[in-house]
């Protein structure tokens, strides 16, 4: 067994947790260095670990600070993510050994943060959407590293689906033949971030946080190694029109393709765009979304802690 002491920094209290059996649920920190402006940024990522706290269980913010691995960030530490913004470097897998050996700062994309809570045990991870397959991929090849993680990572992902600025079919296409469950809360349709709707299906759907917690709990006794995909639609009042949002992200996707914008950059880009575009309701949207996955997240940590007691 690989040993990451040197790197992996657990906060005492998701320490605690996890050596107890206690529900703990990872978060991304990109979402906080690079998916919203300062100060709304911080004040997210402060009610998010509230709202999991109040549903039971212990908030993990996931970053690289000065090279060290964080599973649990201090409030202090947020604030730092928060303030320096698109200052910190955006941490794919790609980049998590140079910042380690460099002894930079990071904030870790669904990849890292996935990586970095199976190191220190950490099970479910909410965050907002998955990265996915981009459009028109098949002459880019640009596909997001976090399916590849879900592929081999064995940790539950609470999120709104993918990423509505992505192709969502080849995006599911992409998870089938990679083995990765996608689970619809509620839902038989696959949610797309702004809004409820994509007109494609999820695998299955499932209705209760502790049959999320047995699936997640039998995965983990099969010995089976890839992550599973929960999608939990947007609440409905802060749902957008999915023509509108198609038509924000067509217009986004023509201005990157003239201004050849792509890689590591895409996404922030479309998003801002999307953002604009919409006049800023996509972000009270995001951050909504992200309340809504953080509770279910919870629960579901809850569940799995019980079963795993039995």
């Amino acid at each position: 067994m690989t040993d990451y002491s040197k790197y992996l920094d657990v906060k005492p209290e998701v320490a605690d947790a996890i050596r107890n059996n206690k529900p703990v649920v990872a978060l991304e920190s990109t979402i906080i260095s690079h998916g919203m402006p300062y100060p709304k940024n911080v004040e997210t990522a402060m009610k998010v670990e509230h709202i999991i706290r109040d549903n039971g269980a212990v908030p993990a913010t996931i970053a690289i600070i000065k090279g060290k691995l964080k599973a649990g960030c201090s409030p202090e530490e947020i604030e730092y993510l928060g303030k320096t913004g698109t200052g910190v470097n955006k941490a794919s897998r790609r980049d998590l050994a140079v910042l380690a050996a460099s002894k930079s700062d990071g904030a870790t994309t669904v990849t890292t943060t996935m990586m970095i809570a199976h190191m220190a045990g950490i099970k479910i991870f909410a965050t907002g959407g998955i990265g996915g397959v981009h459009r028109g991929a098949e002459k880019t090849m640009d596909i997001s590293a976090d399916l590849e993680e879900l592929a081999k990572t064995p940790v539950m992902v609470i999120c709104a689906g993918a990423k509505a600025i992505l192709d969502l079919g080849l995006t599911l296409e992409y998870l089938e033949t990679h083995g990765v469950p996608v689970l619809g809360y509620g839902t038989k349709e696959l949610p797309a971030f702004y809004t409820r709707k994509s007109g494609f299906n999820v695998d299955y759907e499932v209705d209760s946080p502790k049959e999320l917690a047995n699936i997640f709990c039998t995965s983990q006794k099969l010995g089976l190694q890839s992550g599973i995909l929960v999608t939990n639609p947007i609440p409905e009042e802060y749902s957008m029109d999915h023509e509108l949002i198609n038509k924000a992200v067509n217009e986004a996707v023509a201005e990157a393709n003239r201004l050849k914008i792509h890689g590591k950059e895409i996404t922030p880009y479309l998003l801002a765009k999307v953002k604009d575009i919409t006049g800023g309701d996509s972000l009270e949207a995001n951050i909504q979304l992200v309340y809504n996955n953080a509770e279910l997240a919870a629960r579901i940590a809850c569940e799995v802690s019980r079963l795993s007691d039995k």
